[in-house]
């Protein structure tokens, strides 16, 4: 797993490579993602790093989403959620998605360290889920 910061004014869909890069993933993998990173450009990425697309599908002008792309991305946000709830959690309980710093360097350490404080306080618990009875 990798963590990636970038500039509140840094598109999605621009960046989906450098993220891909932060992280070792096998083949064969499914990426998923929200519509941000819907493009062809990124379906192109995705296949040529032999990587399954699993990025939310959107609709377009005069083409709405058809019943297999509905169906598609509920079963994607099934567990997408997972992922999520860890941001929402950050938020939350550590006041992150708040930039305490001036620079990219300082916030990409402020992002790790929310990071590392959100396992931190959620270890407790998981280890807890694996115990036997």
């Amino acid at each position: 797993m990798g963590v990636l910061t970038t500039k509140a004014s840094t598109n999605e869909i621009s960046n989906l490579e450098e993220v891909l890069d932060t992280s070792d993933l096998p083949e064969r993998v499914p990426v998923k993602a929200d519509k941000g990173y819907q493009s062809q450009k990124n379906a192109d990425l995705l296949k040529k790093k032999k990587l399954r697309n699993h990025i939310l599908k959107k609709s377009t002008k005069n083409k709405p989403l058809t019943q297999r792309e509905k169906k598609f991305n509920k079963l994607v946000g099934k567990i997408r959620f997972k992922v999520e709830r860890t941001f929402g959690g950050i938020k939350r309980w550590f006041n992150g998605g708040v930039a305490g710093y001036r620079g990219i360097e300082k916030m990409h350490t402020q992002n790790l360290m929310e990071a590392m404080c959100y396992n931190l306080y959620r270890s407790p618990g998981i280890i807890a889920s694996n115990c036997e009875i």
